[in-house]
């Protein structure tokens, strides 16, 4: 993953003024939050970045692997 050096964020800098962080992400699109010197997070602005559109058969994966983690013992006793 590229991170641009201006989209860094400390942990500490996010806990301590997370509205900043916010107006950023806004302008920027992103920031990404480096904990212990590695990039831990990513925060996105929803509105602007198109980040969550999916097509029809990647929104259908979403759900199937969110079933099959929740009933992962139910589907493990019929597949006996």
């Amino acid at each position: 993953m590229y991170v641009d050096a201006d989209k860094i964020v400390t942990m500490t800098a996010a806990n301590q003024n997370f509205s900043a962080v916010a107006r950023q992400t806004e302008r920027d699109g992103k920031s990404v939050i480096f904990k212990n010197n590695r990039p831990k997070f990513v925060l996105i602005d929803l509105e602007g970045g198109g980040y969550l559109d999916l097509t029809d058969d990647e929104r259908i994966d979403v759900v199937a692997r969110r079933i099959m983690k929740r009933h992962k013992t139910a589907f493990l006793e019929l597949a006996k």
